[in-house]
This record gives structure tokens, sequence and C-alpha cells, in this order.
């Protein structure tokens, strides 16, 4: 067994026993394609580009169609560099890889090195064959091959013999089944010896001269392929497609079967158009679609959950679906049986689900997850309709198998979906451009690449990610402008409508979820926020003028922003007024009747910050309360409302009541800095708080590097000037506070230069200060003169080029920052009530009646939010697949006029 292979000495006649020898008994696989490589014998040197091409062309092919390699078995030449590409081509597959490269040596017995080893009288028998170096008479055999078929026709040391004998052979599989059987001459000077084919056959030359082999493998099998037979339906040129989309030769298949001489059916395209998804040819998927594929009858539910199970196990979104399906079994396998309801509220949309029918296996359940973890609350889950799973259920449903044979409802968003997740750059912007919603699709799957790219830990991937993403965000920015510049209406309407597909989710509420700050920045965007920053939007029909005019005020952001801008700064001034001036003893003699007013005030506050925490955005409380906390002005309210609290409370007790005053004048601090975020809005001061806010990333990590010299130079200092002082409170000062001042020139030079306070100790005393050491004084000079150096030169000057380029970057986007932050600010304001805290409280109980005992909807929402009938939401659908269609056909046109520019310049000179 050379190799772990199979070997028979044969005579040049017996083609179709061999054959079933081969089959029946060796157990190979009946072949599709059959590739006989002939010639390019002997010892000489072969170019590293031919291993190459048999590498990356030949092999690959035969991989791809299950295909048999007749070779001359020896190792010489280009026979010996088939091999090792089968080798190396069987270490690098998969192990489950369905289809193997059989490599089968043809090789005349009479030139075989030792083969008096493969010699037994009693019969066949696992034989034992040693590679060795041989004289140029004679050849060892190719360990690499998986089977042998050694030629005696009688001579010994002579080539040739077993040319007729291949010949036979090929010739009897050519007639078996549909195989399909081509020929490469890669030496036709030393092919003299080869038989005439015979009716049926086809040999392509492709030819190997002084300069090697010809570049056109993949060719030369497709055309030998092809001309096997001349095809006059779809369903026999099956194989040769699928030879075609092996080997990415999309011009082959456009030019030899989609010429338009064969009507293709779904039928034949169904299997070819899954291996273009899973193998990631995009130019055949295109193919397929315009040619007889009809994507609503291929993508089932049941199809879409093997394209993601087929997902490459080194993606990332194939880990995180691996990670979600564990969950699941692990959860089936807890429960005593899955056909059973449990009334177990769910805290998320993951617990909605208790197993499956058949928990092994990938469903769209954990596809709903992963995306539920992706795009967070801003959509509805997706896949429970066909799930039949309730998002808002409070039980636990047992998955069925039902809904796998129906059709996808959205296939070609569900099929962008997928290639976003595997970041497959020209296979999503196709889906993109087949899909509908061209702006919300645009910014859902900028959404999910930046937040995989938080996941990815490969740099290369991540990098990819990000500019995929980049990518997607420019053609929702491009699609809006040429729909804002048709129509502004309709753009606006755009913005705000609700869609289906992606579980409910609008324009605006996707792009501030994927951080699309320059879709933001365009004048359509800013517009529509302005128009409802100033005037509210209300239409209001059959009421007087004053009274349409009066509501349009009233209930405008800008009327509730500076009413809370005014209230804001009556706070701040009650607050420093009861904090200065009339901050009383604990009871009975405090607190005052300013400061109980100071009190309920808060208590407003309080209130309103639980109406946003609770009563705004997802279904699901802690989703709720996430969001609430992401927000860093939110933070920052809740922190001063903390201490508020903290500080009441200590204040009414005479043993605490300093410790609280100290609090309620840190807190005072922290609601005044709140003002910041209120002028945000301003258009100077918008940015400037953006690039302050970027700045302070920067201090932090200069006062990470000073702390580190800090601890240093204090610890060394304070070592050498005092030899010993138990008191911890003035250790610590002297360790960091006083090194920290000699930044700013407090430098105590009595201490450097030793001298001593006559009330200093000499003893263990700790009621005493300790006396200065004067041994290692010089070092204490020289050691202050390098942290000197270090802090104010190199640290400081360190800081501000930090903030320098902080400021440079940040400046030329600015605009496109402050845009951003606007929207969040005018979106708050247009959700709060139109009083003011502390008169707050009377639109909360206002709307407290209006919402959970009269049950009115509110009319607000409309303006962020806007569900269309079917029939209008199909004429702007239509609508903006037309402008994207305009855009794209703009975008070529000025893509080959650059090309024909080039061109032109590139033949002048």
């Amino acid at each position: 067994e050379p190799g772990g292979g199979h070997f028979c000495l044969v005579p040049w006649r017996q083609a179709a026993i061999i054959y079933t020898l081969m089959t029946a008994h060796w157990g190979l696989p009946s072949p599709n394609l059959v590739v006989s490589v002939v010639g390019g014998e002997g010892h000489g040197k072969i170019n590293t580009w031919v291993r190459d091409v048999l590498r990356n062309g030949l092999v690959r092919a035969a991989q791809s169609t299950g295909a048999w390699i007749l070779t001359g078995g020896l190792r010489e030449g280009v026979s010996c560099c088939v091999g090792e590409a089968v080798r190396d081509h069987a270490a690098a597959a998969p192990a489950l890889s369905q289809k193997q490269v059989i490599a089968v040596g043809v090789a005349p017995w009479g030139l075989v090195h030792n083969r008096q080893q493969l010699v037994n009288t009693q019969g066949s028998f696992p034989a034992r064959y040693y590679v060795q170096k041989t004289s140029r008479d004679s050849f060892c055999l190719d360990n690499n091959c998986q089977a042998f078929l050694l030629v005696d026709d009688g001579s010994v040391g002579q080539r040739g013999g077993e040319a007729a004998f291949r010949a036979n052979l090929e010739d009897y599989i050519s007639h078996q089944r549909t195989g399909i059987w081509g020929e490469i001459v890669t030496d036709p000077f030393n092919y003299t010896n080869a038989t005439t084919p015979k009716e049926g056959h086809s040999i392509v030359t492709v030819q190997f001269f002084s300069f090697g082999i010809y570049h056109c493998t993949e060719d030369a099998l497709f055309v030998c392929s092809a001309s096997k037979r001349v095809c006059s339906t779809a369903s026999e040129c099956t194989e040769e497609l699928k030879l075609a989309v092996a080997w990415n030769r999309v011009d082959i298949a456009k030019t030899e079967l989609f010429n338009g001489d064969i009507q293709w059916k779904y039928e034949d395209l169904e299997d070819s158009m899954t291996d273009a998804l899973i193998n990631d040819k995009p130019q055949f998927v295109r193919l397929f679609c315009e040619n007889g594929l009809n994507i609503l009858d291929y993508l089932t539910n049941r199809r879409l959950e093997s394209l993601y199970s087929s997902l490459s196990d080194s993606c990332l979104a194939y880990t995180l679906l691996q990670k979600h399906l564990a969950e699941r079994q692990a959860l089936a396998g807890s429960l005593p049986s899955v056909d059973r309801l449990q009334t177990t509220p769910p805290k998320s949309p993951q617990n909605a689900l208790a197993g499956p029918a058949s928990a092994m296996e990938l469903s769209l359940y954990e596809v709903s997850r992963l995306l539920w973890d992706l795009l967070g609350d801003v959509c509805q889950p997706f896949y429970y309709r066909p799930l039949d799973l309730d998002p808002n259920s409070s039980t636990r449903r047992t998955l069925k198998c039902l809904y796998r044979d129906q059709r996808c409802l959205s296939p070609w968003a569900a099929l962008f979906i997928w290639a976003i997740l595997q970041n497959r750059r020209e296979m999503a912007v196709y889906f993109w451009e087949m899909a509908g919603e061209s702006v919300l699709s645009a910014l859902g799957g900028c959404k999910m690449l930046r937040e995989l790219s938080k996941l990815e830990s490969e740099t290369e991937n991540k990098l990819a990610m990000k500019d995929l993403a980049q990518m997607f965000e420019n053609l929702a920015h491009d699609v809006f402008g040429e729909c804002y510049q048709n129509s502004e209406n309709r753009a606006f309407t755009l913005l705000i409508r609700k869609s289906p597909v992606w579980g409910g989710a609008t324009c605006l509420q996707m792009a501030t979820a994927a951080d699309a700050r320059l879709f933001f920045s365009h004048d359509g965007v800013q517009s529509l926020l302005s128009q409802i920053w100033w005037e509210g939007s209300y239409s209001v029909h059959n009421r007087p003028f004053i009274v349409s005019r009066w509501r349009q005020f009233w209930f405008a952001p800008v009327t509730s922003f500076l009413g809370n801008v005014l209230m804001y700064f009556l706070f701040l001034c009650l607050f420093a007024y009861v904090l200065l001036v009339n901050f009383k003893p604990p009871p009975p003699d405090g607190p005052t009747t300013l400061e109980f007013v100071l009190y309920f005030w808060v208590f407003t506050l309080v209130c309103e910050e639980i109406r946003q925490t609770f009563f705004i955005g997802s279904a699901f409380i802690l989703q709720r309360m996430r969001n609430y906390i992401h927000d860093v002005w939110n933070k920052c309210d809740l922190t001063a409302i903390t201490l508020f609290t903290l500080g009441l409370c200590c204040r009414m007790f005479p043993w605490s009541y300093e410790f609280g005053r100290a609090v309620m004048a840190i807190d005072f601090m922290v609601f005044t800095l709140r003002l910041i975020h209120i002028f945000a809005i301003h258009k100077q001061l918008g940015p400037k708080i953006i690039i302050v806010g970027k700045m302070m990333k920067d201090v932090f990590f200069f006062l990470f590097f000073l702390a580190v010299w800090l601890m240093a130079y204090g610890v060394a200092n304070q070592a050498l000037l005092y030899s010993y002082d138990p008191r911890p409170n003035w250790i610590f000062r002297r360790v960091f506070y006083r090194p920290y001042l000699h930044i700013f020139g407090q430098i105590p030079i009595h201490e450097m230069d030793g001298k001593q306070d006559m009330r200093c100790r000499t003893s263990l005393l700790w009621f005493k200060e300790p006396c200065v050491s004067t041994y290692a004084n010089w070092l204490v000079v020289i050691l202050l003169v390098i942290y000197l150096l270090f802090t104010n030169i190199v640290l400081v000057n360190l800081l501000i080029a930090m903030f320098s380029y902080t400021f440079s970057k940040v400046q030329e986007r600015s605009d496109t920052y402050w845009k951003f932050q606007r929207y969040n600010l005018i979106v708050e304001y247009h959700s709060r009530p139109c009083l003011a805290p502390p008169f707050i409280i009377i639109s909360h109980l206002n709307l407290f009646i209006k919402r959970h005992i009269r049950r009115i909807s509110s009319v607000k929402r409309k303006h962020f939010v806007l569900e269309l009938r079917s029939r209008e939401a199909s004429r702007l659908n239509t609508w903006e697949a037309i402008q994207k269609e305009n855009l794209l056909s703009a975008q070529n046109k000025r893509q080959r006029e650059t090309d024909t520019s080039r061109l032109k310049r590139t033949s002048i000179k």
C-alpha cells in the first residue's frame, strides 16, 4: 500500500474490470469529472508558478466536482507536482468534507523502481513499498496517489506502454452515468503515443512548451465539459453549471450557459444558488436571480437556517450563534417536559422559548437572539412571527418545526442580514440593492457591523467591519439626499415611517442606535428636526386660528426647553441661597420653609427621571434601565439625586449635620455642571462642549502618568527627609499632596537645606513634628530637579499636545457631532411635559389620567414615529427604490466616465 493506497498490476485492455474493481472493491467514489494529466515527465525542474497553477486551479476544480485526476503515478515532473498538490489539499480540507480529490496513478510496470516489492505469488496483500532515490532510467511510485494502475505491456524501462490502457479507461468512464472528462496535455511533443479519442470524447490541449503550463486550466476543463455534448435542456447542463460556480467563472457561465439558448428553471438553479451563497460568489447569485430563480420560492425558513448553519467556524457570528444554541440546549435539558408551557415571566425576549423539537439544531430563534443582542430595543425581535412567539408574552413556549417549510416573509432583507453577519462586502451590497427600504436597511447594516466590530478580536476583521459600516452609512446618506432633493415631504415621512420588515424601527431610531453622525448631519434631517423643534408640527383641524397657534407654541419642544432653562436657574439660585444663608441646624430648629420648597423641587425632578426611565422606550424594564444608565447626563442626574438624598438624611441628625452640609455643597456642584447639557443645543457652545468632553479623556491619561511620578517621588522624598513618622495623615500629605504642590512652585526650601525646627522631636513621641534628616538632603535636591523636569516640561507639554490634537481632530467634525447631539436633545424635550419643575407635577398627574385611566394615546409620538397604511407604504417604498436606482445609475456613470478618461489619458501618453 504505497501511501496507504491501492495498487493493481493490469493488462492494457481490461478497462471495464479495472473500473469495477476501483469503485466496487476499493470503494472509490464514481467520478463526475475525469482529468487526465499527460506529459511533463523527467527530472527537469518545475517552476514554482506551475505548482501554484496545479494547486489553485486543477486540484480545486477536482475537489469541487468530485473528480478523478489521472497522472503518471511516478515521482517525476508534473505528476509529482500534482500528487503534492493533492496531498496539500487533503491536509487543508475540512475533516467532514464530502468531496475528496482522488489521484489515480497510471504508470508503466517496467519503469517502476523496486517493483519486486509489490510481487507476491500468493495474491494480493498489504505490501510495503519504500520510496528511494533512483537513477534516470527508473522512478519510484508517488505515495500521494490514492490508487495505482500498473500497466504491464512486457516492456522494461520504456515509456508509453500505459497510453493505450489510459485511453481505454477514459473511454469507458466517459460512458458511465453523466460523467465529464477532460485531458490536459502538458507536453504535446512527448504525447505522440496517445490514441485518437473515440466518438463522444474531447481533448483540450493545455500546452506546455519551454515556458510551462498555459494559464487557462479552468477554461480548458470547462470547455471540455461543455463540448461533451450539446445541451438542449437546462437539466442536461447542471454539471457544467456546478463547475462554473465551483471555479467562480461567471464570464464562462454567461457565454456558454446563459446566452439565451437554454431556458433555465428554478429547479435547475436551486442547488447552484445555495453553493454560490455559501461560497460567497455574489456575481453568480445576481446571474441566477436574473435568469429564472425566484427568491420568494427559494428562501424558505428551513433554507435560511441551513445557510446560518453553514457559517464558517472562524466567523464571529458562528461563535455567537453557537453560544445561544448552547444556552437553549441547557434550558431544554433542564425542563422535565418540552411540551409543557411554563408561566415564568421573561425578563427579556431570550427567555420566551423553553426548548425546540430538536435542541441540537440551529434555528431562527438563535438568529433572533443574536440580532436582539446587536440591534437592542430599537426594533422588535426578528423571526418571532414564524416562530409563533410573542415578544410581550409572559409564558415560555416550545419551538415547533412547522415554520420551516414556510416562505421567508422578507427574503432579500433576510439574506442582507445573513451577509452582514459574515462581513461579506459585495454580497451584502447586492442584497441591499435588491431589498426595499434602502435607507433603513443601510442604517441597520451599519448598526450590526459596528456592534460586531466591538466583539471582534481580530484586528483585520475589526477594521473591515468598521469600513463596511461606514460605507453603508454613506449609502444611507446619499440615498436620503437623493430623496430629499426629489421631495422634502416624502423624505420627512421616510425618516419617521415605521418599518414592518425591521421590527417597527424608523430611520431616525436606527441612525441613533448606529451612531450615524454623518447621516444626521444631512440638511434634510436637520430641516425636519428644526421644524419639530420650533413648530411642533401639530396639524390641528377645526380649531380657530388663535387656538391653533397657541397650541403650536405651547407644545413645541423649544417652549419646554426655555421653560426648563429658566426654572433650572431659579432652582440653582434657591439651592445656593439655602446652602449659604438659610441652612438651619437639625430639627426642631430646621429645616426652614425655603428648604422644604427645595426638597419638593428635587422631588419633582425625581418624578421626571422615573418617567423617563420606566415609561419611555422598550417594553422590557431591564432594557429601559440600561438605556437610561447608558446616557452620561442621566448618570449625572442620578448622582446628583443620590447625593441630595444622602445629604438630606444626614442633615436631620446632630451627629451627622456637618457631613450632610458638606454633601449638599458637593451636590450643588453636580447640579451646576448639569447646565453644560442644557447649552449643548447652542450652535456655538455645542461643538465646544463636545471638544471639552473629548479632552477629559486626555486628562485621565495625564493623571495616570502623573500619579506614577507622584508616588515614586513622594515616597522617596518622605523617606529621605524623615526617618520615621507614625502619623498616617501626615505621611499621606507629604507623599501625595506636597509633591503635587511642587508642580505649581510651592517648594519647602528650608527642609532641603536641613534647617531644624526647635519644636521638632528626636524621640518616638507621636504628637510632635519629627526632625528633618540632613544626611541625604543633596539627593533630595537631585530628585526634585528630575521630578520637576519630567512633570512640568514633559508631562505638561504632552498634555498640551494631546489637547491640540484632540481639538484639531474634533474641530473638523464638530458640526457633525453637534448635529447628532442636537437630535438627542430635541427628542428629550419633545417627550417632556410642557411645564417645567416644580410645576411639572401637574403635567405628570395629567399624563397619568390620560394614559392609564382614559387610555388616550400620545399625539407627540407621531412626530418621530408614523405608521402608514399598506398602500401608502408601498408607494413610499417604490418612490424610495426609484431614487436609489437613480443614485446608483449616476454613480456607475461617473465611474465609467472616470475609467474612460483615465484610459484616454493613458493612450495619449
